[in-house]
This record gives structure tokens, sequence and C-alpha cells, in this order.
């Protein structure tokens, strides 16, 4: 573990206030053999990955005379660590919060997100959706060797709903905490929707969350609930489209979400807008995987779907380019095995009010919320 560095700033200028303080977090000694330099760990395996790019952050370190790091709890484009607020008072309880700490070279992509979320929060704080949606509480800047970075703060959370599975039989949450969790994001994505006018896009993460970071108690997960964050790649719908400078059309043709849950318009090239997010939730509840391939991907829409539509096929811009692969023989029925009979023909007619060819077909979130299949005792 790297050693803390010198906190002069801290202690050179004392006050009746700095015995107030809160000292320092002594880190523990680490006992494991350090990791070779020439092992790749975490974001380093990443092929753009740049040592210049990212914030040589260390455990113990102080950022912004009020933070101190205590470990890293997640990496991808940005490093994610934990954090203890110093700048609060003995008779004040600690504050623990996430802190993303952006590279160098995403200044602008760093910008975009604060705004964007920024947005999100001034917004109708009265809707039942607001709570649903994880933003930026606050945001300051750290100079690195190579430029500076932007850091922002987030109320700190569990693991992603696909890690919760792994608490319940055949990864399966019990059907009343799924419904419970599609209403709430469902009310989250509305909210997106009607008040803020911007879309989720790829960025779009769902996360769980409890008031506390300690061992998981099963005995509380019906107080839990779960929050949509990230909104890095977010759009919002009043801006200008790309793909035709009108406001309110589509937004553009540039691949969004993850490959497993593209919409057929986003696969296509029709040009899509928030109604891809309502087919990404929707293919989300089915949530099945294999090695991805974007023909198999459309084979296995027409399996379920039938045929698209010549009016989607007259808006592609890549269809002629796609050599059709064999048909596949799935049936949206066969996806509901786990559900009992008397939930599963709820539970398709809801299904397929997101899953459809043309995104102008598919139900809002406001919608989908009045749904029979997630009202109580339904």
């Amino acid at each position: 573990m790297s050693p803390l560095w010198p906190l002069t700033s801290l202690t050179s200028r004392r006050t009746i206030f700095s015995f107030t303080k809160k000292p320092l977090w002594q880190l523990p000694h680490n006992s494991e053999p350090p990791i070779s330099q020439q092992e790749l760990v975490d974001e380093e395996v990443c092929p753009s990955y740049s040592l210049a790019t990212f914030y040589p952050a260390r455990p113990g370190e102080v950022l912004a005379k009020k933070f101190q790091l205590l470990v890293k709890i997640g990496w991808g484009s940005q490093l994610t660590v934990w954090l203890r607020d110093i700048s609060r008072h003995k008779w004040q309880s600690e504050q623990t919060v996430g802190l993303k700490i952006i590279n160098s070279n995403n200044a602008d992509d760093a910008r975009h997100e604060r705004e964007i979320e920024s947005h999100i929060t001034q917004q109708n704080t009265g809707h039942r959706g607001r709570v649903i949606l994880r933003t930026c509480l606050d945001g300051f800047e750290v100079s690195g060797p190579e430029g500076k970075h932007m850091c922002l703060m987030y109320e700190p959370m569990r693991e992603p709903l696909w890690m919760l599975q792994r608490h319940f039989v055949d990864r399966k949450l019990p059907l009343p905490i799924a419904k419970a969790y599609i209403y709430f994001i469902l009310a989250g994505l509305d909210y997106l929707y009607s008040q803020c006018k911007a879309d989720g896009k790829s960025g779009q993460t769902i996360y769980r969350c409890h008031n506390d970071v300690g061992a998981l108690d099963g005995r509380e997960i019906k107080n839990m609930i779960p929050e949509i964050a990230d909104f890095a790649q977010a759009s919002r719908l009043d801006e200008p489209s790309t793909l035709n400078g009108i406001v309110g059309e589509h937004l553009g043709i540039y691949p969004i979400q993850l490959d497993y849950y593209h919409a057929p318009e986003v696969i296509l090239g029709c040009g899509w807008d928030f109604k891809a997010d309502i087919w990404n939730f929707g293919v989300l509840l089915h949530d099945t995987h294999g090695r991805y391939d974007v023909k198999s991907h459309l084979a296995e829409m027409i399996a379920l779907l039938g045929s698209p539509p010549r009016v989607l096929f007259a808006k592609s811009k890549t269809t002629s380019e796609h050599n059709w692969p064999h048909p596949v023989t799935i049936i949206l029925e066969d996806t509901t095995s786990s559900l009992k009979e008397k939930d599963r023909e709820p539970f398709l007619s809801f299904a397929g009010q997101m899953i459809t060819w043309l995104p102008e077909e598919r139900k809002t979130a406001h919608k989908l919320m009045d749904h029979l299949f997630i009202k109580l005792g339904g």
C-alpha cells in the first residue's frame, strides 16, 4: 500500500476550530505482498488505458483539504473511490461518499455529466420519480501530473441489481420485490422524460441503494430501493437533434446502450429517442445473454416479434450491409418459465408493450406504471 503524502497544508495553521476537527483516519497495516509492476490490474487492462490521463490516487491521500481517500471501489474510464469527510467536527457523525475522479483528457465529458445532472436536480422535486435518480452532490478539481481532474461526489451505493440477484434462489428476485423495483425504475424514467426532457442513453445504470454501507441484511431488503445512476452519456430532448436539427425529433444514429440491449432502431441506424430506453428496460427484464453478434441479435428479434415493418427498413441506413443469419427459434413465452401460470400472461402483456419493432408503439414509462402486472396484488 502506498505511503501517505505529507499533510502540512492541513496542520500548518491552527485555530481554535482546528481542535474540533476529527483526525485523519489511520490506514491499517497491509500484510499482503505488493502486486508486481508487470501485472495489469483494474483499469490497466483497458485497451485505451493511458497512465498519464489517470489521477494517481493513493489510500490515505487528502483532496481539497476535506476528503480522505480510503479505498478504490470501482474503475473504468474514470476512477471511483470511497471517501471520508474530514472537515466535519468531532460532535458530528462521519459522512462517507463516493468520488469519481475523471481522467484529465475527459474534461468535456465531466462537465457535461455535471451539467446534465444539475439539470435533472433542478426540475420538479415533488415528482415521485425524483428520488430514484442518483445525481452529483458536489464537485471540485484537483491537479495531477498531466493536468486537472474533475472530481464528482455521490451518495455511496451498493451493488448493481445483477449482483443483488446472487442472494436469491436461481438468481431470481422474488416477484413482489421485482414488481416494486420495476415500478420505482419506471417512476425514475418518467421523471427523466416528462420533467427533465432527458434521455438516459448508454450511461444509464441501475443500482440498489440503502442508508448504510455495512453488510447486507436480508431482513432489511424491503426498505431498499433501486436508483438510476450515471448520466455521463445522457442527452437533453429539448436540444436540437444530431440527425435533423429539429427539437424533439430523433436524437441521433450513433450506437448507444450496451450491445445486448440495443433497440431495433439503434441497430438499424434509423434514429432513436427516449423510446429506445423503454426497449432497453423491457429486455433487461428478460436479461438473457450470450456472445454478442449484431446479426444474430436481429435474427432473435425477428424470431420474437416477426418480420420488421417495412417503414423501419425504409429508415435504416445500414440494413443493406447485413447478410442475415440462419433463422433462430425463440418464443417469448419460453422466457417466462420461472413465473407461475397466473403471472405469465400479465407479464407477457407488460413486456409486449415495451418490446416492439416500432418505437412509437411502445408505451411511455408513465403509462406502463398503470399496467396490471405491477399493481399491488396484481
